[in-house]
């Protein structure tokens, strides 16, 4: 059985215009995570990310709260079957 798995967030609060994106791939980077990270019109940011189970948790904790100028409210997760993504960008 593999630990490979994929989540898709949604993440609410100050999180437009605060370098959420770039701190979110610099995050997945380090942990090895593979997907993307955009911002939507309604002011969220929307993440998924694919890889090991464990940095997925990890990564799930940063995205609580975020890089300093971000104001994290609350952040939606749900598992999706795996997907391989090239890298992990910012759209």
């Amino acid at each position: 059985m593999t630990n490979k798995r994929c989540i898709h967030c949604y993440v609410t609060g100050h999180v437009q215009g605060v370098w959420f994106r770039a701190s979110t791939k610099e995050q997945a980077l380090k942990l090895g995570l593979t997907g993307w990270a955009c911002n939507l019109p309604d002011g969220r940011v929307e993440v998924m990310a694919s890889g090991e189970q464990a940095q997925l948790a990890e990564l799930q904790r940063w995205l609580q709260q975020g890089p300093p100028l971000a104001r994290v409210f609350h952040v939606s997760s749900t598992e999706l079957p795996w997907q391989e993504f090239a890298d992990f960008s910012v759209k």
